[in-house]
């Protein structure tokens, strides 16, 4: 079993940066973490994942050179650094884990991830 939380969200302004925070609990081992968004009337996406044993990320093309996700181990926990936010950026931001040999469907997809937060809304002005 694992546990997620998400915090950090928030408003801001395009161009705006904000740094989301998963904390991670539980006794289940960990092999991909990754961040989803959920914008207003449209499906779950896959922002960004990481693998937990060779630190390799994956990012959707719309965020590339603007996210990073990254891990602490020392405190259990997965950010997401957003920086120069636009307002499709817009939605609720979830966090997932993968446990070691669990079915792989693709970094992307949230079929692959046993587990998921309730959420943080972000929210970006033009």
């Amino acid at each position: 079993q694992v546990q997620l939380v998400e915090s950090g969200g928030g408003s801001v302004e395009s161009g705006g940066s904000l740094k989301l925070s998963c904390a991670v609990s539980g006794s289940a081992r960990i092999q991909h973490m990754a961040w989803f968004l959920q914008a207003p009337g449209k499906e779950r996406e896959g922002v960004a994942s990481l693998s937990t044993s060779d630190m390799a990320a994956n990012y959707a093309d719309s965020v590339k050179g603007r996210f990073t996700i990254s891990q602490d181990n020392a405190k259990n926990t997965v950010s997401l650094q957003m920086n120069n936010l636009k307002p499709e950026d817009t939605g609720m931001y979830y966090c997932a884990a993968r446990a070691v040999g669990a079915p792989w469907l693709g970094w992307n997809s949230d079929k692959s991830y046993h587990a998921q937060g309730q959420g943080t809304q972000v929210t970006v002005s033009p």
